[in-house]
């Protein structure tokens, strides 16, 4: 019996959101999550721009839900969008070579945006050019496992999707999210 395709694409993407909210609520090291990796899969593989935007924003949802909505949850939401464009802008070059670069992009630009958040909230540092210097200083630790999970989870995400293709040839197919 063959899985029709849009039902296979739609059990993807759920897949997707629940793998990301998942993560995020396992115990993990800070940053060490699929977030970016996972906005840069949906930017290049979903069909429509909404559709990747909105499995993003589910994932975050879903598992904020357990978390718990904190203090400029906004901007990382903002910022967590910002790889699924990124991904859309990649599409044409989607080779390991495009795909590291733009997973890097992304993470260095999620890094920039969520701690320039933390500083403008004016909580932890004062307003001042030093007290943003000092905010991303003290966030270079969190940078590295930022990386390194956004480099295991892009390889989880994008190897499995080329090993799901090889073995079933229909999802090669652009998925329909």
């Amino acid at each position: 019996m063959e899985i029709p395709k849009q039902r296979l694409s739609t059990w993807m993407w759920i897949g997707m959101v629940a793998l990301v909210a998942s993560a995020r609520l396992a115990p993990h090291p800070w940053n060490f999550t699929p977030l970016v990796a996972m906005g840069v899969f949906a930017g290049i593989e979903a069909r429509r721009t909404g559709a990747a935007l909105l499995v993003t924003l589910l994932s975050l949802v879903a598992s904020d839900l357990f978390l718990g909505f904190y203090h400029g949850f906004w901007w990382v939401y903002a910022a967590a969008l910002v790889p699924v464009l990124f991904g859309r802008l990649a599409r044409k070059r989607s080779s390991i070579m495009g795909v590291g670069a733009t997973v890097l992009g992304s993470s260095l630009f999620f890094f920039l945006a969520t701690n320039f958040a933390v500083w403008a909230a004016g909580r932890l540092y004062p307003r001042t050019l030093s007290g943003l210097a000092a905010c991303y200083v003290a966030a270079i630790p969190f940078y590295g496992n930022q990386i390194a999970g956004d480099a295991f989870y892009a390889l989880i995400l994008f190897g499995g999707y080329s090993l799901l293709t090889r073995w079933m040839p229909r999802a090669a197919e652009p998925a329909a999210a």
